[in-house]
């Protein structure tokens, strides 16, 4: 049981540090495309409004939500390979 919970907390912390690492490439992904389209197409107006608004409606984007899976998909796996190996 000590052994589980071990896994438990440092797969925690493992999948923590992926998930920053990410969502933080993912930011910055998201960043340097606002600022490409606003150098190419628009060039009216502030451009760090510009990209704080699309920065924004990210925030609350699928996208942003999907990198959560980073948590969940590990999870599952881990928790079939337990329950076959001890149940069947």
């Amino acid at each position: 049981m000590f052994a589980l919970g071990r896994l438990l907390v440092i797969g925690f912390l493992v999948l923590s540090v992926v998930y920053i690492c990410l969502s933080l490439y993912s930011r910055a992904v998201r960043r340097d495309k606002l600022e490409k389209e606003w150098d190419e197409e628009i060039q009216q107006g502030d451009r760090d409004t510009f990209v704080e608004a699309g920065l924004r409606e990210y925030d609350g984007s699928l996208r942003r939500k999907l990198i959560l899976g980073v948590y969940i998909v590990p999870m599952v796996v881990i928790s079939a390979i337990i329950y076959f190996t001890n149940f069947y």
